[in-house]
């Protein structure tokens, strides 16, 4: 299936809004807590996945895991620790401060390229990360005399392990030993799966808990993050990087509006910083690839 430019635009954009659907779903559980919500989640992408990607890339797919080696499965340990750090930070905290924190992705992967890969970092982008850092800051002061910190500190790891994984991923590339996205994502499902079964005992889900984790097994993980990929293969990574920030807008209006959770203003302050941040850096980066020769 081959996407031109608008309509990859366009498909990145449903991709955002059926990822943001996360916390507002979320709000509207009857007893699954923790990771329990975490299991359901990463179980049902599972299946979703063992379905989709056959039919998409053929048996290809089995032989790809076999033979992926070590890198695959550091990638698919990198979406485990996202997978599940994500959900059980919405289940401790505001969903406004787990995305705003997961927003930081594109700016730890700039600093740990530069430490581990020696990338040179622009100044646009130096300012964005001492700009977003304030923003962090004024998020969390107001969250050290609240139970909130925890949450942020779980959501943390999203950004952290994404970056980690963005990174190993470059470093093969230039060695000549590209991992395919798509099978990591169902190895990453599978782990946090399994990592968060023992742990969410006794299961206290209710058939409408079951019925709504499917949902975001299915349609808030699974098709976007198949979806994501075909988009990445026409849109260049600063536009990738500039729709996904969306997920964080409709990701709070959706809590907002659908679960009447009104985020705190420290969050809206402390977010509009690194958000101004990230737009200003991935736009300016998006500007100077266009008139480079």
């Amino acid at each position: 299936m081959k996407l031109s430019h608008s309509k990859a635009v366009v498909l990145m954009l449903v991709v955002t809004l059926m990822w943001s659907t996360a916390g507002v779903v979320t709000r509207h559980l009857d007893a699954a807590r923790s990771f329990e919500v975490t299991f359901w989640r990463s179980f049902f992408t599972v299946l979703s996945l063992l379905v989709i990607l056959p039919v998409w890339q053929g048996r290809k797919v089995w032989s790809d895991i076999r033979q992926g080696g070590p890198l695959l499965w550091l990638s698919g340990l990198c979406w485990c620790v996202m997978f599940t750090a994500f959900m059980v930070a919405l289940t401790l905290t505001s969903v406004s401060n787990v995305l705003v924190t997961m927003a930081l992705g594109p700016l730890l992967t700039a600093l740990i390229a530069r430490v581990f890969l020696g990338h040179r970092i622009a100044s646009r982008t130096w300012a964005a990360i001492a700009a977003a850092g304030v923003g962090i800051v004024v998020m969390y002061a107001e969250q050290l005399s609240s139970d909130q910190w925890l949450g942020s500190l779980v959501a943390l790891c999203v950004p952290l392990a994404g970056a980690t994984h963005w990174t190993v991923t470059q470093r093969a590339h230039a060695e000549g030993h590209d991992v395919d996205l798509v099978p990591a994502v169902l190895l990453g499902a599978v782990l946090s799966s399994l990592l968060a079964l023992p742990l969410a005992f006794p299961f206290q889900a209710t058939p409408h808990d079951i019925g709504l984790l499917a949902f975001l097994g299915l349609f808030q993980l699974a098709i976007p993050c198949v979806l994501s990929v075909m988009c990445a293969r026409v849109l260049k990574a600063p536009e990738i990087a500039l729709l996904a920030l969306l997920e964080v807008l409709f990701g709070i209006a959706l809590a907002w509006a659908g679960a009447g959770e009104t985020p705190q203003t420290s969050v809206l302050l402390g977010g509009s910083l690194v958000i101004g941040a990230l737009v200003v850096n991935e736009w300016l980066g998006l500007l100077q690839r266009r008139t480079t020769p």
